[in-house]
């Protein structure tokens, strides 16, 4: 699921302000035949045809456009359960499809009454009435509207996650997590010198020449199971569901900000889950003494590769 390709979702104003521009527009272009009464009558229902067509159109597009959540992978179901008010998205999707209904039945109401009418003030007036009808409409879902597009800047950050054979890189904030998606997949996820700069999910493909590998970088986590941010329960979901094999980076250097105790710590807790293999990141910035004596066994950045390689065989 590409999720970067849901387009905006506009105000409710803007839609009504379309659909009745639309139907001033087509109104007076139209050639009508009749008396004077029947022409108006065939130019009001006219312009409520149009306005209920370009409203359906639009507010359908919303339905079409988000994914089905009954379709969905559970992983993204639990990613969105992560990352947004679930219940409150799915009302939403709900109203649309309940102003969709709505604004139908408003339509062809009003333009069987407008056809039956005798009188021109009346036929006036019931396109007043319909028109006040589906502009109540479109205020009472414009919270709902707003959330959607909420949601979607939201899932504009999930990733393209493939049904493969997967790799979470994983560790503390700051470690180097990212630099190693980079050296290994050749993709360009953000890197600077400050911790959580993985604020979502990056995907990079390690590529040999029989073999496709899905490498996912995931914010760092501090390790707190009693009351973990979104990001660090994004990390958690990700080693939980997706990945084959759990590279753990470990910062030697201790320049991320936490202590190699606390990162042999997180390290315990992770082989329990997973198969795991160690990198040590930053070791052109310690003495290679402290590599030596590191007790864990590790693996170079060409190592790594190669053992995924043979994992995923």
């Amino acid at each position: 699921m590409n999720f970067q390709k849901i387009p905006p979702v506009e105000s409710g104003k803007l839609f009504l302000d379309i659909a009745f521009r639309k139907a001033r527009e087509k109104g007076k272009s139209k050639t009508l035949k009749g008396n004077w009464l029947q022409i108006v009558r065939q130019k009001e229902a006219l312009k409520l045809d149009i306005i209920k067509a370009n409203l359906y159109t639009r507010l359908n597009n919303i339905l079409a456009t988000f994914p089905d959540t009954n379709a969905l992978p559970d992983f993204y179901i639990k990613l969105m359960r992560l990352t947004l008010e679930f219940t409150d998205f799915k009302k939403s999707l709900g109203a649309i499809n309940w102003a969709i209904k709505k604004i139908s039945r408003f339509q062809k109401t009003y333009v069987s009454k407008i056809i039956k009418s005798k009188d021109r003030d009346m036929v006036k007036n019931l396109s007043k009435q319909f028109y006040g009808r589906i502009s109540s409409v479109l205020k009472q879902i414009e919270s709902n509207l707003s959330y959607l597009e909420l949601c979607r800047k939201i899932m504009r950050s999930y990733p393209d996650i493939k049904d493969m054979f997967t790799v979470c890189i994983y560790g503390f904030p700051n470690v180097g997590k990212s630099t190693l998606l980079n050296k290994m997949t050749n993709t360009k996820a953000e890197v600077a010198a400050y911790a959580f700069t993985t604020k979502s999910i990056n995907v990079g493909y390690l590529e040999t020449k029989d073999e496709k590998i899905q490498v996912i970088d995931v914010p760092g986590t501090l390790a707190r199971a009693d009351r973990r941010n979104d990001i660090e329960m994004q990390a958690e979901l990700v080693m939980k569901e997706l990945s084959n094999i759990v590279v753990y980076v470990f910062d030697l250097s201790i320049y991320c900000g936490y202590s190699i105790e606390k990162q042999i710590e997180l390290y315990h807790k992770l082989g329990e889950k997973k198969k795991v293999l160690i990198y040590l990141s930053k070791t052109d910035l310690i003495d290679s003494e402290i590599v030596d004596n590191f007790d864990y066994k590790h693996y170079s950045l060409e190592e790594i590769k190669e053992k995924i390689v043979e994992l995923a065989k």
